[in-house]
């Protein structure tokens, strides 16, 4: 096999195992420059293995295709992965942790491949990230499959949910305002409150940009939290507000 196809093999080997990787890590990995490796990953994004994104690369071979869900995932992604890291540490060895299918979400979910613990979701894109690993366990809500963002939701969903207790929910969010916490589809926020329901702890996930606003379904009041995980970009008087209904919040410097 030629040099060039061994390589970009190995590449997108990486790139799966990350689910995102940064072009300096890639480079340094592969020990090659970074031209070489932007050379290579246009090379997989053409082949529809890969999509390139600032500053690195996402893999999306063996992903459904969700047009929507992949026009959200990169929206504030220094964001995003920052939060995850500091969600992904209140996650312990040997959780069973329900994830929903939210892009930072979906962050989160990244971190905690490879490790050991029970993973229940309604999501297919976060489900086809542990579907092939041995150290997971892997429970899959059925339902109707929201076809825009590929959510599972809906009464078979929400029964599902009701046969079941995990340990952690870990939930995004897109607003959040004094009546607490919304989200833009009416199904998804029955089934989500359903998670809410059969969850010890509930961390939200929340880039500062959906602070101080609401979508169309209330889902539950701040003091429905346990947990709040939010970029340093959340203002003083919101860290108030939120601290005073009694939620721990934790704050992720980019």
């Amino acid at each position: 096999m030629p040099i060039v196809e061994v390589r970009r093999s190995r590449l997108l080997e990486m790139v799966r195992e990350r689910g995102f990787a940064a072009l300096p890590d890639l480079a340094d990995l592969l020990e090659v420059s970074e031209s070489t490796v932007r050379r290579d990953l246009e090379a997989l994004e053409d082949s529809g293995q890969a999509k390139r994104t600032h500053g690195g690369v996402f893999y999306t071979g063996a992903s459904p295709k969700l047009p929507h869900f992949d026009q959200l995932q990169p929206a504030n992604w220094d964001r995003k992965r920052a939060i995850a890291r500091k969600a992904a540490e209140l996650v312990s060895d040997g959780d069973t942790v329900l994830l929903d299918g939210g892009t930072t979400t979906y962050e989160v979910a990244r971190l905690l491949v490879g490790r050991p613990l029970q993973i229940v979701t309604n999501s297919l894109p976060t489900a086809n990230l542990f579907a092939s690993n041995t150290n997971t366990d892997l429970v899959l809500l059925g339902g109707y499959v929201y076809p825009r963002t590929g959510v599972s939701l809906g009464p078979y969903a929400n029964e599902m949910l009701a046969k079941i207790a995990v340990r952690r929910l870990v939930m995004s969010v897109a607003g959040i305002n004094e009546r607490g916490f919304f989200n833009s589809n009416l199904l998804l926020v029955e089934t989500e409150r359903a998670m809410i329901e059969v969850a010890e702890e509930v961390i939200v996930v929340a880039d500062s940009t959906k602070f101080g606003h609401q979508s169309l379904a209330h889902l539950a009041p701040l003091a429905e939290a346990h947990h709040l995980v939010v970029d340093d970009g959340i203002s003083d008087e919101w860290k108030r507000k939120v601290e005073a209904a009694g939620v721990h919040l934790t704050v992720a410097s980019l």
